[in-house]
């Protein structure tokens, strides 16, 4: 071999790694390749028919990742069709990506974005606050307890508030009902009247502690005259999923193991129901559970859940008591609202590390935007045609595209009905 060879390969490389990084600075739009989650609560169809690809038999596709989560991180397609994962973008070029604000605050994609198609009911949960979240991941460090172990509460040191956007009727648990409506629902439900003299005395939080804390054989006891009560009416198809009674029954039916305590919680919160297009915010403290249906969902960059029921995961009572809000809330029905922009819908938060809005074109429209850190864009229904200032990209059904910041571009509707969202970070 010619001592030339290794030395022409070097240079060759060289050049391949400087052209990379003039693409990376010169090219702010790409397709993005998104990551499928397979748990077991999932859909089968759903997730398949929205991205194109042929389900597996018996396989679920329960979410579908955009971001840069260092679990599943998103892929860029390059115009040469190499790959190249969006977290190791960000990692090469962090200001040219994120922008040199949010690259210097976070120093990486700020948020999640996510389909999720709920067949089974998720658990009941809460997220912690940053500063809960900072405390408790340095206390279960100095615990020695590793970060994969399933006894492990705070995955990393950040909160999670988190917006879901309903694709269809979606229901989940929100907070705590009212007292006037608590108070109804343990007087109307003969089972759960025992409990109205603890609720009466000691509120919110000697409720929920109290059923929490009830050895498994008084849980048994009391839930078990309202399980054999509606659990045959489920069954026969008598229950409406607008009561509680039928995800109770849902909860248990087909299953052989102790009751499970969250039960009461399907009684003690708020059962919403979201129409396509409507929208729940699930801030710090606020414990809540996603039952059925797809939808959108937005989250601060974190795996932090404190779970209080329906899984058979970890549950963590103290730290449950710790985070949760004890009060009665409002359902918390987003309806969204009108942009700046004709064709825009925002759905606000308290979060500052992200925000969602929806996008909708008629043929001819055209949407422009001009961002201002890392975006990146789902179109749902439709075809479009998205142009930056120097690439232009015929969208459809299901592609979802990254843009990098500081990126002029505009959206042109090909379609009489086109259907985007798009996930951001604010500006303030």
């Amino acid at each position: 071999m010619s001592p030339s060879y290794p030395i022409q390969m070097l240079c060759d490389n060289r050049l391949k790694e400087v052209f990379g990084m003039l693409t990376i600075v010169e090219d702010g739009m790409f397709r993005l390749l998104g990551r499928v989650q397979n748990y077991d609560w999932g859909g089968y169809d759903f997730i398949p028919n929205l991205i194109g690809i042929n389900p597996d038999p018996g396989i679920t596709y329960a979410e579908y990742w955009m971001g840069a989560h260092e679990k599943a991180p998103s892929r860029i397609l390059q115009s040469d069709g190499t790959t190249i994962s969006l977290n190791g973008m960000i990692k090469k070029q962090p200001e040219r990506v994120l922008g040199s604000y949010v690259a210097q605050i976070y120093g990486y994609l700020p948020f999640l974005f996510k389909v999720l198609d709920v067949r089974e009911m998720l658990s009941i949960q809460v997220h912690p606050t940053k500063s809960d979240a900072e405390a408790g991941f340095v206390r279960e460090n100095e615990m020695g307890i590793p970060l994969d172990s399933p006894l492990r509460n705070y995955k990393d040191a950040n909160h999670k508030p988190e917006i879901q956007v309903a694709l269809s009727d979606f229901w989940l648990l929100h907070g705590f009902r009212s007292e006037d409506q608590l108070y109804s629902i343990l007087n109307r439900f003969s089972e759960l009247s025992v409990l109205i003299p603890i609720f009466v005395n000691d509120g919110y939080l000697g409720l929920y502690k109290y059923v929490m804390e009830m050895p498994q054989k008084l849980v048994d006891s009391t839930l078990n005259p309202l399980v054999e009560r509606i659990l045959p009416k489920y069954l026969s198809g008598e229950l409406e999923e607008s009561s509680p009674d039928y995800w109770a029954a849902k909860a248990v039916v087909g299953k052989k193991e102790l009751l499970d305590r969250g039960i009461f919680s399907i009684y003690f919160f708020n059962l919403v129901k979201l129409k396509p297009g409507q929208a729940s915010f699930q801030d710090a403290g606020i414990p809540h559970a996603l039952l059925q249906g797809q939808c959108l969902e937005i989250m601060a960059n974190s795996d932090n859940v404190i779970r209080g029921g329906l899984t058979p995961k970890h549950i963590d009572i103290a730290q449950l008591l710790k985070l949760i809000t004890f009060k009665g809330l409002s359902s918390d029905v987003g309806e969204g609202e009108q942009s700046d922009n004709p064709y825009e819908t925002l759905y606000e938060s308290t979060s500052r590390e992200f925000r969602l809005s929806k996008i909708q074109l008629g043929k001819g429209d055209l949407y422009q935007n001009k961002t201002y850190s890392t975006e990146i864009l789902l179109l749902l229904s439709g075809e479009a045609m998205l142009e930056s200032s120097n690439k232009r990209l015929l969208v459809k059904k299901g592609e979802s595209i990254v843009l990098f910041a500081e990126e002029s571009y505009r959206i042109e509707g090909l379609s009489q009905s086109v259907l985007l969202f798009r996930a951001s970070v604010p500006t303030n």
